[in-house]
């Protein structure tokens, strides 16, 4: 158990491969030792499984559930993959999601005593040793203050960032040396991926990102009646504790007892996806895994928990989700095509222009053309983001992310709440949400934006031209130019050139050889003078040579 302050915190390591990276090590107290001993039990376990063999679906969920803390998150984040894994996987790993293995609630008390540095009954009344849920992370348990208020508690397992660090810093040592072996840059950036996790693994496992995104959600909430999330306790919260009201009421799973209450699935649907297009396009603030057991019934509201995942988006980005969307909506592909061409921005290859537009008018063909009420937005989503990687488009991390939340939200309204269109009540949002007024100000605003783009351009420019101009003045300046499509031209006037040449050639001698036979040279052949005689020949054959010519270049270009 760790002394009061005394958690481990973690950030670059020692390298099992590699050099010794002294900041990590040292902020989450890494040794080579401990690596070894880590590498070691997690080859044991893979061996246990036979993945080397092969995996089923079940077995890689039990596999990564043996693996820790880490690999459960992975597997989470897999589940959310169809693009990497088969849907039949990530259902399987899905599961992941529901309890795990309860710690003791001897150590939920030790934790926290140490946590807060003195007696917990100072601060909590009574903990109810029945928890509330267990996931891999962390445990929560309801509780009552010694002020009174009903809360829940959440306790995150001792020694579980450490263990993730140490899981992050043999990936990161993998993936160094797999990128030497193995040329993986036109698959997949490994080092990349592994940052991406570690980064998701720090946010998640720092409960006061958690505590802060709450108190910034319930601020969002507080002006729809039907919306909202617990209150965070923030003088009680630690990073790796958070305390927030305890929520009692139906989960948004249990249908059947929502109905029984006297709720309208549909309606709750419909709001749940309404806002949650607030969030996305309007707030660019928006709780990133709606999955069932985040979501509670109570007294008419819908109550989100656990905003240990959320996702941000800036204006620009918004805006273009917002067109695309619509696009979608609209079967309209220029449109969709557009959206796409402005994530790309400068960086995209204005020669691979052709083929992106055509992949994307197959996608748009084959996802455009269907009713909204029969579009699978995870194989759109994942058409979209796998075209976008072929043509090097560097589509925003936080477009993964909503589309990993949209796809999980839909896969949520599938099974519980069947009758809701979720594109559709987007598409409305959106249209319904854009006034007149409001239309102008974005319109406004993108002129605005573009003409500060353009006026920077513009002065590059110019600073490009000062330097061109100077340069031409010394006589430095040098010119490259290649006319696309031009050599075809250029061969044909070339041979056109050769035989007027060749011509002017035959003529001459046929007029040199004239005069020398008029003057009467010797010595004389067949009544002509030798060297007349010489230039009659060679201008024949050279005639016969042109007229040949001509006749079977232009039998070839017939032919094609």
């Amino acid at each position: 158990m760790y002394p009061s302050g005394a958690y481990p915190v973690y950030a670059e390591t020692i390298g099992l491969f590699g050099p010794h990276r002294d900041d990590f090590s040292q902020r989450y107290h890494l040794t080579r030792w401990g690596k070894a001993k880590r590498l070691a039990q997690i080859t044991r376990i893979v061996n246990q499984f036979d993945a080397l063999k092969g995996l089923t679906p079940v077995k890689m969920r039990l596999m990564f559930e043996a693996l820790g803390p880490t690999f459960v998150k992975v597997g989470q984040i897999l589940s959310m993959r169809s693009e990497i894994l088969p849907q039949s996987f990530c259902d399987e790993l899905a599961k992941l999601r529901a309890d795990a293995d309860p710690m003791p609630y001897q150590t939920v008390i030790d934790t926290l005593a140490a946590e807060y540095g003195r007696p917990i009954d100072t601060i909590f009344e009574h903990i109810d040793p029945h928890l509330l849920g267990s996931a891999s992370l962390a445990q929560v348990h309801r509780a009552t203050l010694t002020t009174g208020e009903d809360v829940a508690v959440k306790v995150q397992r001792p020694g579980v960032r450490e263990t993730m660090a140490q899981d992050v810093s043999i990936m990161r040592s993998i993936a160094k040396v797999a990128t030497k072996v193995i040329s993986t840059s036109q698959i997949v950036d490994l080092k990349g991926v592994v940052e991406e996790l570690w980064d998701t693994f720090e946010s998640e496992t720092d409960f006061l990102v958690e505590a802060r995104n709450l108190a910034e959600f319930k601020r969002f909430a507080a002006p729809f009646k039907y919306m909202d999330c617990p209150k965070p306790y923030p003088d009680l919260c630690t990073e790796h504790v958070v305390v927030m009201e305890y929520v009692e009421g139906i989960s948004v799973s249990h249908a059947g007892e929502l109905v029984a209450a006297g709720y309208d699935l549909k309606d709750i649907g419909t709001k749940l996806v309404d806002n949650y297009s607030t969030q996305i396009l309007d707030d660019g603030f928006f709780h990133a895994d709606p999955h069932p057991g985040n979501i509670i019934i109570r007294g008419g509201q819908i109550v989100l928990i656990d905003l240990g995942m959320t996702g941000r988006l800036d204006a620009k980005t918004r805006a273009v989700m917002k067109d695309m969307i619509f696009a979608v909506a609209k079967q309209d592909s220029p449109a969709l095509a557009d959206g796409l061409l402005r994530f790309a921005g400068g960086e995209a290859d204005p020669a691979d222009y052709p083929a992106l537009l055509a992949d994307l008018d197959v996608i748009v063909k084959e996802y455009g053309t269907v009713d909204l009420a029969d579009l699978d937005i995870a194989a759109f989503l994942t058409a979209l983001t796998s075209l976008a990687q072929r043509h090097g488009i560097e589509v925003p991390s936080t477009i993964t992310t909503v589309g990993r939340a949209l796809v999980t939200l839909e896969g949520l309204l599938d099974e519980f709440i069947p009758d809701v269109n979720m594109i559709e009540i987007i598409s409305q949002h959106i249209a319904t949400s854009r006034t007149p007024d409001q239309m102008v100000k974005d319109e406004l605003k993108s002129l605005g934006l573009e003409s500060h783009a353009a006026l920077h351009s513009a002065l590059e420019a110019m600073s490009e031209l000062n330097v061109a101009a100077r340069m031409l003045t010394r006589g430095q300046l040098r010119m490259n130019m290649e006319l696309v499509g031009s050599q075809e031209p250029f061969q044909l006037l070339s041979d056109m050139v050769n035989r007027l040449t060749m011509a002017l050639i035959v003529v001459g001698l046929f007029i040199g050889s004239s005069i020398v036979y008029y003057a009467g040279m010797k010595p004389i052949i067949f009544g002509i003078p030798i060297v007349g005689f010489m230039g009659y020949v060679v201008a024949f054959v050279l005639g016969c040579w042109i007229v040949l010519d001509i006749y079977l270049k232009g039998r070839k270009s017939k032919k094609r």
